[in-house]
């Protein structure tokens, strides 16, 4: 059976075309992350700010505006870490290897991690992951400074969610369940 005029889909398993879908699914994985986030004139949103009556309700705004500004409130705490760690060139650097470790052995991968011949699992390479970056982390003399910044985000994040109000966030998820097909006669 001849193939003449028929254009290969693919090519072989290591060649060219499968590490430009590598990057292309990588690509469209951190679009997709990206997309989670909300826009930022709703985040910063001065006529939403207020401050809380009760305990209760800074505790349910918290849990509200976390949950809904998820991604927006990472990127603001990942900025403060990175921002902290320019007077530390060494720790920037081991930061940013981590990260593209992360990006590229966790969060981007489509099938289960071989070694050997052996699958390893998704929680043992969270966990090697997790230990590897603190240690290196530490192994930079830049703790202090890590911890500091971390915990300066988490205030920020933490204040910023109290103060936000709530009633105004719009829940694409549910209005779009909630406007379906009108009932027509």
């Amino acid at each position: 059976m001849t193939t003449y005029g028929t254009i290969p889909t693919s090519s072989g398993p290591g060649g060219p075309s499968s590490n430009f879908q590598y990057i292309s699914r990588a690509k469209e994985r951190i679009k997709e992350g990206l997309g989670a986030r909300r826009p930022w004139k709703l985040l910063f949103n001065i006529r939403s700010i207020n401050f809380p009556r009760n305990l209760s309700e800074a505790i349910s705004r918290v849990r509200t505006n976390v949950a809904y500004f998820r991604m927006n409130y990472a990127i603001i705490v990942l900025l403060i870490l990175f921002l902290s760690l320019l007077w530390h060139p060494i720790s920037l650097i081991v930061f940013a290897v981590m990260m593209a470790a992360w990006l590229f052995l966790y969060f981007l991968r489509d099938e289960p991690l071989v070694v050997f011949n052996r699958t390893i699992d998704d929680r043992v390479v969270l966990v090697v992951l997790g230990v590897l970056t603190i240690v290196f982390l530490l192994l930079t003399s830049a703790t202090l400074n890590i911890l500091v910044s971390l915990c300066i985000g988490a205030v920020v994040v933490l204040v910023h969610a109290s103060l936000r109000r709530t009633d105004d966030l719009y829940d694409e998820e549910s209005a779009g369940l909630m406007s379906g097909p009108s009932p027509s006669s």
